[in-house]
């Protein structure tokens, strides 16, 4: 059913309808760090008849159970799920994958309505959830927070519809536009909490990136150094990836050596199941991924420092716009601050 065709609610049920998608978003959330190459996805039951409980699951890491079936077990253990209202941000699946279909859950636990964020691209469902769902006689609503779920998903959405990853730029800098001094040295531009949060995006990302020179000048290790909410290590790391070579001792190391054309790094990437990739430079890698307009989002961690010249090393090594009326200009999504620096985040 088209969102154009669904019958008005009424300011009640469409309040209601946000609320607790807004919910189903906050778990979505929660699950980011866990799940890929599966998308991120959260879920609510609602008794019918409004009785104030509700259930709630969230996507478990690949092979684990689905968002909807999470919320679903919990309702049905409380005998509340025939007649409910089940809120999930993704169009449930409707194919066997590692787990079976989540429509024949929702379907045998007596389900009267569902409210979808947004259909799910891949070419396993696609729409074939929501007309299962319906075939059933089941009311689907679907739409319903539509550009928030669409931005909590856009890497997952992306890489479906083109087999290549959501692209982050992560750079630390000066307020006079420097990631490194002249030497080359960079530790620490930023404070504890900017780096912090840098952690967390590398979390939330599939695979890592640098270039080789970055890899012989700062040997990075590049592992996502977090403890959990009971103080263990992370359930995953990134995929470690380095564009041209990598010396066997190297702390990057074991990696994936990648040469040649960006897009076809990508598309390695991509297949590998790599659903976000962070490149974290250098400053060559960073041009030479924003001159070919492959940057989805840019995050740039501002230090209130200067080196206060012209001799320190730029975001971007390589040549730039040649006038104003050619200067790259993206979307302001966020500005945060992390201690003493400053998060910004901007959307190509």
């Amino acid at each position: 059913m088209n969102p154009s065709e669904q019958p008005l609610l009424g300011d009640e049920g469409d309040a209601r309808d946000l609320r607790h998608m807004a919910r189903a978003i906050e778990l979505a959330g929660l699950a980011r760090p866990i799940t890929a190459p599966n998308p991120w996805v959260g879920a609510v039951v609602v008794p019918a008849g409004g009785s104030g409980t509700t259930f709630e699951g969230s996507t478990a890491p690949p092979g684990g159970d689905h968002a909807e079936v999470s919320a679903l077990a919990r309702a049905i253990a409380a005998g509340a799920a025939d007649g409910a209202t089940l809120y999930t941000t993704l169009e449930p699946c409707s194919h066997h994958g590692r787990t079976p279909p989540c429509t024949d859950a929702i379907v045998a636990a007596g389900i009267a309505r569902v409210v979808v964020g947004i259909v799910d691209p891949d070419d396993h469902v696609r729409g074939s959830g929501i007309a299962a769902l319906e075939a059933a006689g089941i009311e689907v609503r679907t739409g319903v927070c539509e550009g928030a779920v669409a931005e909590q998903l856009a890497p997952y959405v992306k890489h479906r519809n083109t087999g290549r990853p959501w692209v982050v730029l992560k750079m630390a800098l000066t307020l006079d536009g420097r990631i490194a001094a002249p030497n080359g040295s960079s530790r620490w531009i930023t404070g504890e909490a900017a780096r912090a949060d840098a952690h967390r995006l590398r979390a939330c990302s599939d695979a890592v990136l640098v270039g080789a020179a970055t890899v012989r000048l700062d040997d990075p290790a590049l592992t996502v150094r977090l403890e959990e909410d009971d103080g263990t290590e992370p359930r995953r790391q990134p995929l470690r990836a380095v564009l041209g070579r990598a010396a066997p001792g190297a702390r990057i190391q074991p990696a994936i050596e990648l040469t040649g054309d960006l897009g076809a790094v990508l598309d390695e990437l991509g297949s590998r199941g790599v659903v976000q990739v962070l490149v974290e430079g250098g400053a060559r890698v960073a041009h030479d991924f924003h001159a070919a307009g492959l940057i989805d989002r840019y995050v740039f961690y501002l230090a209130p420092a200067f080196l206060g010249g012209d001799d320190g090393r730029p975001v971007f090594s390589g040549p730039g716009a040649a006038t104003m009326s050619e200067v790259w200009r993206g979307r302001l999504v966020s500005v945060e601050r992390l201690g003493d620096d400053i998060r910004v985040e901007v959307a190509a």
